[in-house]
């Protein structure tokens, strides 16, 4: 394929990625979302970008140095012209973010709100400020000064500093570097005065207490500016056959900190001196990414903003909801034995998952509890749940993925801390991520059997249940579960490649299946029968997979799609994708969930994934889509997906020009996220 191929038919991941991150922005610079609601969405973009440059500008800068083009795995571009064109992208970024951050600024004035620097420090919040420093920043301060001769110590990855520069009075000049240390509040929440909130970052303290930090030099003048240095966070595992896998990780994640500079962002009025000679120390060169920054770097820690107790400039909380017909307070396995139950979060509660675990845990008939974690909640109940089933003497087998990205060593605890108690563990499977997320558990009724479980489309975490949308079915079907102890069954065995009757696994089955339902479509299509696909994901990256759907699309089958993130199909091109269309959705919540839909809604095959339409979950993971057999469920999840269509307020077009324009509004007006939630309170009252 030719490179004009490429670029006509694809758009490139990386690109694409970063445009799904200015969506993230637009949320921050959008006026009708509250203001403190604004700065977090600043965090969330800038936490993004971090990880960005850690994994996929990492992954191109290694493509650039082992001298190979990457084209056809880059959409037709060079992979050093990318490096360029990331550069330029994030460089015109972060200027946008930084405008933003000046209006919320402003804004934040108005609602008697004031973000202080050292320069307008009033007399008397002058007297709390150095008993701050004394008492809670001080101790835990790290500051290294600077030489020529002595070699600097490892930057930390992601970490903030202060670069500090002296004149002392004898006309020399001494470098020296702090340390924003994370375990420190950023925001420093000053005495409140005649009805107003003061707020100073917690770089302006350092700023502020410069002289009682460098009281030992002689110095005439003294100035500090941020830098931060981005590493390469993709695992890098030793071959050491006397270590175990779980040594490989962890001291791999242990290499992240010194790992190779991807991206140097520093304050752009730094002066030339101190920042050359800074990037000598720190041995940056010009062909990596140096990107001129503001006065503040780590802007993902406005992801923690204080609320000030300003519950008007915040998000209104939303209680989750019950199913109907689930109870908390009744056994969770009579009711599901009786008919299947799908929760929808976080417009319903994650505490569902907890009780069944729970219940688990206690019941005498439960004999085995078999269970699939990526990431879990930094005080996990689902983990304590199987502690105290081991416990109780049931048999629990956890496959968990201690390669999930950037909480592998969250994971490596919970991990030591189960395999303490008993529990039994899997490492996932060699060469491939578990990221499938289900749970089979078996009982003794009547001297037989019986299994019960859930399949999900997220990770079974209480603190992300409250952000992100997510599908878990509970079901006691024994086609299905049989299905899923098989999955269990190829962690121990995974050289045999087990047949699945009801659910697609990766990465045996996936394109296959998808493959034969979307050309069961392009079938009905050419009998002139109704035909449709719809879809939503996170990602879209798989050429193989938009291939087909442009296939489908010249055969003249609509589709729709709603893609939060990576989109690497170009919808609405004439005589390639003139059928499809798609949108993205960003808002209040975390839209994670994956529904396939194929068929019009009296014959349509419905199916819950864990997996996105990316090569890695195809291919290199361990996935999981389940088919929806419950008719009401299925029309649930019919629903769900034409509210998201149907939304106007939050939801932009995917297309070719990449400019994330919003979908016009007309009547009625349709934010998606309220009206889904809107959907189960009527559901529920019916």
């Amino acid at each position: 394929m030719t490179k004009d191929h490429y670029q006509n038919t694809y758009i490139n991941r990386e690109v694409s990625w970063l445009q799904f991150n200015a969506r993230v922005l637009q949320e921050a610079d959008d006026e009708t979302v509250p203001l403190i609601e604004r700065l977090r969405f600043l965090g969330i973009f800038s936490n993004n970008l971090d990880e960005f440059f850690k994994v996929r500008y990492a992954t191109v800068k290694r493509i650039v140095e082992a001298g190979k083009g990457g084209k056809s795995e880059l959409g037709g571009i060079k992979s050093d012209e990318l490096l360029d064109i990331i550069t330029q992208i994030v460089i015109k970024q972060q200027s946008d973010s930084l405008e933003i951050l000046s209006k919320i600024h402003k804004k934040l004035e108005r609602e008697q709100i004031y973000i202080i620097d050292e320069n307008q420090v009033q007399p008397e919040q002058h007297d709390f400020i150095k008993n701050y420093f004394i008492q809670k920043v001080s101790p835990a301060l790290v500051t290294i000064v600077l030489s020529e001769t002595v070699d600097l110590p490892n930057l930390k990855d992601s970490a903030a500093y202060l670069a500090v520069k002296l004149e002392l009075k004898n006309n020399e000049k001494q470098y020296a570097l702090i340390e924003i240390s994370k375990t420190m509040d950023r925001f420093v929440v000053l005495p409140e005065s005649d009805g107003k909130s003061y707020i100073m970052m917690l770089d302006d303290l350092l700023r502020y207490c410069l002289h009682d930090i460098f009281n030992i030099f002689d110095f005439t003048s003294i100035t500090a500016h941020m830098i931060k240095i981005t590493r390469d966070g993709e695992l890098d595992l030793e071959s050491d056959l006397s270590k175990s896998f779980i040594e490989k990780i962890s001291d791999s994640v242990k290499h992240r900190q010194i790992g190779e500079p991807v991206r140097f962002v520093y304050d752009k009025t730094i002066d030339k001196e101190t920042l050359s000679f800074l990037m000598g120390k720190m041995g940056i060169e010009s062909t990596d990414s140096i990107i001129p920054g503001g006065r503040y770097h780590n802007r993902r820690d406005y992801m923690d903003f204080p609320s000030l107790g300003r519950t008007d400039l915040l998000y209104d909380k939303i209680d989750p909801l019950p199913v109907k017909g689930l109870s908390l307070e009744k056994s969770i396995f009579s009711t599901i034995g009786k008919k299947d139950y799908m929760i929808h979060t976080p417009y319903h509660t994650f505490s569902y998952v907890v009780k069944f675990l729970r219940e688990a845990a206690l019941d005498p008939k439960v004999i085995s509890i078999k269970i699939t974690i990526y990431r879990l909640a930094q005080i996990s109940h689902v983990a304590s749940s199987l502690i105290n089933a081991a416990k109780n003497g049931k048999k629990v087998t956890v496959s968990i993925e201690i390669q999930a990205r950037f909480d592998e060593q969250a994971n490596i605890d919970y991990a030591e801390q189960m395999q303490q108690e008993g529990v039994k563990l899997f490492f996932g499977v060699q060469g491939l991520k578990v990221h499938s997320k289900m749970c089979v558990i078996e009982r003794e009724e009547d001297e037989k059997i019986r299994r019960y479980g859930f399949i999900s489309t997220g990770n079974f975490n209480e603190s992300t249940a409250k952000v992100y949308t997510d599908y878990t079915l509970f079901t006691a079907d024994q086609k299905i579960l049989k299905d899923i102890n098989k999955v269990f069954n190829f962690f121990e065995t995974n050289y045999r490649i087990f047949r699945y009757k009801h659910i697609i696994t990766s990465p045996h089955y996936t394109e296959k299946a998808l493959f034969k339902l979307i050309d069961a479509e392009i079938i009905k299509v050419k009998l002139g029968k109704p035909a449709g696909i719809r879809l939503k994901m996170n990602s879209l990256s798989s050429y193989k997979m938009v291939d087909k759907l442009y296939e489908a699309s010249r055969a003249g089958v609509k589709i729709k799609m709603v893609v939060r993130g990576i989109c690497c199909l170009i919808p609405g091109v004439p005589g390639m994708s003139e059928n499809i269309e798609a949108i993205s959705i960003v808002d209040k919540f975390l839209e994670h969930s994956r529904l396939y839909i194929f068929g019009e809604d009296s014959d349509a095959k419905v199916y819950i994934s864990s997996a996105d339409w990316m090569t890695r979950n195809i291919e290199n993971r361990v996935e999981v889509s389940c088919p929806i057999y419950d008719e009401e469920i299925k029309q649930e999840l019919i629903d769900n997906f034409n509210i998201c269509w149907s939304a106007n307020v939050k939801a932009r077009i995917l297309n070719d020009t990449q400019n994330n324009e919003y979908k016009k509004r007309r009547k009625p007006i349709v934010r998606a996220q309220f009206a889904t939630y809107e959907y189960y309170l009527k559901k529920l009252k019916e």
